[in-house]
């Protein structure tokens, strides 16, 4: 069952940043979809999933945003490469 979050913006804001109002839409959920993965409160497919994307363009989009595919410490990282 799917959820509906409703914000409200300045109606000229789409226009300040050149973009249309879906454009603008699309561009705030996928913002929104990227925080929350950055911050390791969703996993990149329920990222993907929240903007209507596959996982690959979503960790590939991820630079645009400053964000990297892999966030893990090293140490983190080298026990996922040990328990491989």
């Amino acid at each position: 069952m799917e959820k509906t979050i409703l914000i409200n913006y300045p109606s000229e804001l789409p226009d300040a940043l050149q973009l249309t109002s879906r454009e603008f839409e699309n561009e705030a959920k996928m913002a929104m979809a990227v925080k929350l993965f950055e911050l390791k409160k969703i996993s990149s497919g329920m990222a993907a999933s929240l903007v209507g994307i596959d996982r690959v363009s979503f960790l590939l989009s991820l630079h645009r945003y400053g964000v990297e595919m892999i966030n893990m410490e090293a140490e983190e990282l080298i026990s996922d490469l040990e328990n491989a």
